[in-house]
């Protein structure tokens, strides 16, 4: 007869000898950990419930009790190699012990390793075939003590503000709150001295106060301007607005009207007010977060500042440093992360994905450039923004230059624009007019019916010492570049990350020193990167583009001080064609100066009159169906889960493929990859030396032996294919650019 210390949770070796976890003592930590989490967003029942019977087929004497004693080493004389499965049992019991409020619990318990299933599919992987798993069921029923089978929390309804839209976020933060709890109390057993690491940071207050240090420092150095007492204004007026009650908010701002300390200081002030644990800043390109995430570092400490993007590297000896470990569950208390990490997380299944999405219950989210969120995928970004607001207590900021509609209807029909229902309120003043305080540029259009060629560009362009020119593809990029004078510069994602970063580098550094610099580049610099050119060239596009564009021109307001302005000239490429949303966008700006009457368009009311226009002409606005897979089941918890994270993809890399390019050190690296294989902190550092390209082109450089395999990672192996200026050289079609976020 076995006792309850014979059920084994988890083994460990500590000094030649075997410690064991219970599988009592593991479900008991993992249930009040579940709890606390739960508890943020009312469901600490709900927690508890799950973290109690989330092992209970670990009870079972003849599958999993010889697993984990061989697996372990406890037992040498019996090989056990197949896991049995552990997790479909709870799921079951709480199916019988529970049958009106049994699903959220079965999809947490039964995913809690695997991933949140879907509740019907073709294959094996779905939970209405795992609750019919009864073989394992009836064996945990005859070895688990019957006080693990018998504790029953008294549950009430979800608490969401819209059942239909929300609850299937409701039970994947509850299926966060399982797998954190999982996780940490298994490490808190394994590797208690990881497990300590966590959790060492400052108070919100302690931040708000260094924070204010900062900026008194900031302010009390910079010469009296007019621009720096209209940023000095935006400032103050962002620590009032930050003891309102929270709800939506947004912070428009002229490009250089430093929104990204402006913003966090309404963020910190309204934290502090009203005691949330946590800042989460989520920023549109991996540009963008490395100099915003410097910079607050530099203020905070790099303790308290964890960075969460793809091209986030670390060293070899770095894997269990206490950032790392704080990007498995954002527990620090200012994240800074990507538009794709954020979105694509709170709709993921994965386990590894989801287990810091509660630590976003009860925090301050920023969302910088919130003219980028991806207009297909609008319906699904916005629900789930009004559902973190409303129901698990969230504070939402968008920043922008160009704020687009988020509220109201536009259109009709079912692929309408259906927007937030909570009211955003906007922090600056609108008598402050700081559209017209910011003016620094003058925007010239082209004549009706007037086109340029590349030739004729490039002529144009050389006539100036320092100018950007921003275009639309990356085929207009490299055959603009190749007509200009030696020593132009070009960006585009032809070229790997850690190239662009260092081309963007060299060129701040040369209108730093006043040198001249020529520079065509895609759109990948529109957004939040800061250079400061007098000139700037745009090919037509959307308003959000062009006015994204002018920002790079007279940003700081130097030729103010000589009476003049920045110059931005709009052009049409001959024979250019633009399709989808890019092609949309440039109708809805045709549409506008038409209409538009002598009107400002860089006006919050003219962008606004420019987003809904590009609405009505969009195709949907929920491209991954999650309408279909989410909502139309929710009455029933007949959920899509699995389905709905494997559509919901900001960046469709379906028709891509990723090839690792030996530029700078990357070389090194590739050689190391060659020799020792795929290591953890060898993939984190090349992910930065990465290009995107179509199938179709990928095969054409396979075919001609250009790229190799390795481990099912691919390499550039012909060095001459990568351009020192251009980057990856294809010689099939280009495409429009690729945003890697």
């Amino acid at each position: 007869m076995m006792k309850e210390q014979d059920f084994i949770a988890h083994v460990k070796v500590e000094d030649d000898a075997f410690r064991i976890q219970t599988v009592k003592e593991h479900s008991v930590g993992t249930a009040l950990l579940s709890e606390s989490f739960a508890a943020v967003f009312g469901a600490a029942a709900w927690g508890k419930q799950n973290g109690w019977w989330h092992d209970m087929g670990k009870y079972t004497r003849n599958s999993f009790q010889p697993y984990i004693r061989s697996a372990s080493g406890m037992a040498v004389e019996q090989k056990v190699v197949n896991k049995p499965d552990h997790s479909s049992a709870g799921a079951i019991l709480a199916k019988v012990k529970l049958p009106g409020y049994y699903q959220p619990l079965a999809y947490c318990i039964a995913g809690h390793h695997s991933g949140l299933l879907d509740w019907t599919s073709s294959g094996e992987a779905n939970l209405d075939r795992r609750l019919s798993k009864t073989d394992c069921y009836q064996e945990m029923l005859k070895d688990a003590p019957e006080e693990m089978q018998e504790v029953v929390a008294s549950l009430d309804q979800p608490l969401v503000d819209d059942f239909e839209k929300e609850i299937h976020q409701w039970i994947r933060m509850l299926f966060s709150c399982l797998v954190d709890a999982d996780y940490l109390d298994t490490e808190r057993f394994m590797q208690p001295e990881q497990a300590n690491r966590r959790g060492q940071y400052d108070s919100m207050e302690t931040l708000k106060d260094r924070f204010d240090t900062y900026m008194e420092s900031l302010t009390a150095n910079a010469p009296a301007s007019f621009i720096n007492g209209k940023r000095a204004a935006i400032l103050s007026r962002c620590r009032e607005m930050g003891g309102g009650l929270p709800g939506f908010f947004s912070l428009t701002v002229p490009t250089g009207g430093g929104k990204t300390l402006a913003s966090m200081a309404w963020a910190l002030t309204h934290a502090v007010r009203y005691q949330k644990d946590r800042i989460v800043i989520v920023i549109p390109y991996t540009s963008i977060i490395v100099q915003t995430a410097a910079v607050l570092r530099n203020i905070f400490g790099a303790e308290n500042v964890v960075e969460h993007h793809s091209n986030l590297q670390r060293d070899s000896n770095d894997e269990r440093s206490p950032s790392l470990l704080a990007t498995e569950n954002w527990d620090a208390p200012i994240i800074v992360t990507t538009n794709v990490q954020f979105f694509e997380s709170l709709y993921a299944c994965r386990s590894s994905r989801c287990r810091k999405l509660h630590n976003i219950c009860n925090s301050v989210v920023i969302l910088d450039e919130a003219q980028m969120l991806p207009v297909e995928f609008l319906r699904p970004v916005l629900d789930i923004l009004q559902s973190l607001q409303a129901s698990f207590k969230a504070s939402i900021l968008f920043t922008t230059a160009t704020l687009p509609v988020f509220s109201g209807h536009i259109g009709t029909g079912p692929e309408a624009f259906n927007g937030l229902k909570t009211p955003v309120t906007e922090i600056t003043s609108v008598h402050d007019n700081l559209f017209e305080a910011f003016k620094r540029v003058e925007l010239h259009w082209p004549e009706p019916n007037t086109t340029t060629t590349s030739d004729e560009l490039a002529d144009e362009l050389s006539g100036y010492d320092s100018v950007l020119c921003i275009v639309n593809t990356r085929k207009e990029a490299r055959e603009l570049c190749r007509r200009m004078p030696e020593g132009t510069l070009h960006l585009s994602r032809m070229m790997c990350s850690a190239h662009i970063m260092e081309v963007i580098k060299l060129i701040k550094q040369k209108l730093m020193n006043n040198e001249p610099v020529r520079v065509i580049s895609t759109q990948l610099v529109e957004a939040g990167v800061d250079i400061d050119f007098p000139v700037v060239y745009r090919a037509f596009a959307g308003l959000d583009s062009i006015i994204q564009a002018a920002g790079r021109c007279n940003r700081e307001g130097k030729l103010n001080k000589k009476g003049e302005l920045g110059q931005v000239f709009v052009f049409k490429f001959e024979n250019s064609i633009l399709r989808g949303l890019m092609g949309k966008g440039v109708n809805a700006l045709r549409e506008m100066l038409v209409v538009s009457e002598g009107e400002d368009l860089f006006s919050p009311a003219c962008i606004a009159q420019y987003f809904s226009l590009f609405y009505a002409n969009c195709n949907t606005f929920d491209k991954a169906e999650v309408k279909k897979n989410l909502y139309e089941g929710a009455a029933e918890m007949n959920f899509f889960f699995a389905t709905a994270a494997d559509r919901f993809r900001l960046i469709d890399d379906k028709d891509s493929v990723s090839i690792l390019v030996g530029y700078g050190d990357g070389a090194t690296l590739l050689e190391e990859l060659k020799r020792n294989g795929p290591e953890f902190w060898l993939l984190r550092k090349l992910q930065q030396y990465s290009v995107s390209v179509r199938k179709w082109d990928f095969e054409q450089l396979r075919k001609q032996g250009t790229v190799a395999e390795y481990a099912g990672i691919f390499i550039l192996e012909d060095g001459r294919c990568y351009d020192e200026q251009a980057g990856l050289v294809l010689d099939g079609a280009w495409v429009e650019e690729l945003l890697l976020v």
